[in-house]
């Protein structure tokens, strides 16, 4: 992982969230539906939803209209349909590409899905195709400006509130920990008003794939650009080294 500046590519997915909050709040709307089916209204009681409103929060989504996402999905729990799907396969020169989607009709994000692949000289593949060169990992970035913090005290705050491992960047500090810890370890950094630059339960690759030819950087940018215009996907991860 070392010389992949994670904060860069967070920062890159800020710009372009910034430039798509319509999308953006939709698929946290949806996630916020969805957490309140599974768990109920009440974010005390539900870490699910804590994790949720802390990502919304982070997208700039006002309090307001978090809390209006809240209330719509007690109200209509049964008519929250949205199912989580996941599709894997590859791009060009074997890249590989994983995509999560919130849905109420599979058949046409399994479509879009589908077409974004082809349009850029890739293919879908099977359920664990791809994904075994993944690590799923709770991953919370601190950028080194926000933070007073000396990174050796940091580093053993992370250690001491759960996290698995703690690595520092020229730009930033990455806190991985286990999905099932990733809760209670950005609880602990909020309790203790850590700024986070972004924290999230995400799929990081083993290994990158670099891409040289311009034809493959051409289809790799129209397989993300394609996939980053449907309201339907919520998550892509590759092993492109952008």
């Amino acid at each position: 992982m070392s010389g992949h500046s994670k904060f860069a590519n967070i920062k890159h997915k800020k710009e372009k969230n910034d430039a798509a909050k319509g999308k953006i709040f939709t698929i946290i709307g949806r996630e916020i539906a969805i957490a309140v089916k599974e768990g109920g209204a009440d974010p005390a009681n539900n870490s699910k939803l804590r994790d949720v409103i802390a990502k919304a929060k982070s997208n700039n989504m006002p309090n307001d209209t978090i809390e209006r996402g809240i209330k719509k999905a007690a109200g209509d729990t049964n008519n929250v349909n949205y199912e989580q799907v996941t599709y894997e396969g590859y791009g060009p020169s074997g890249t590989a590409i994983i995509v999560k989607a919130l849905t109420d009709n599979k058949n046409r994000t399994a479509a879009n899905v589908r077409n974004a692949f082809t349009k850029g000289n890739g293919s879908i593949g099977t359920q664990g195709c791809v994904s075994y060169m993944f690590d799923e990992k709770g991953q919370i970035i601190v950028d080194k400006d926000d933070c007073e913090m000396e990174a050796d005290d940091l580093m053993m705050f992370a250690l001491d509130s759960g996290a698995d491992d703690f690595s520092e960047e020229e730009d930033s500090f990455e806190i991985l920990t286990l999905p099932e810890n990733f809760s209670a370890v950005r609880e602990a950094f909020e309790q203790e008003k850590i700024p986070m630059a972004n924290a999230e339960v995400t799929m990081l690759p083993q290994t990158y794939v670099t891409l040289s030819e311009e034809a493959d950087l051409n289809s790799i940018r129209k397989i993300l650009d394609l996939l980053d215009e449907d309201d339907d996907v919520q998550e892509v991860f590759h092993n492109w080294d952008e």
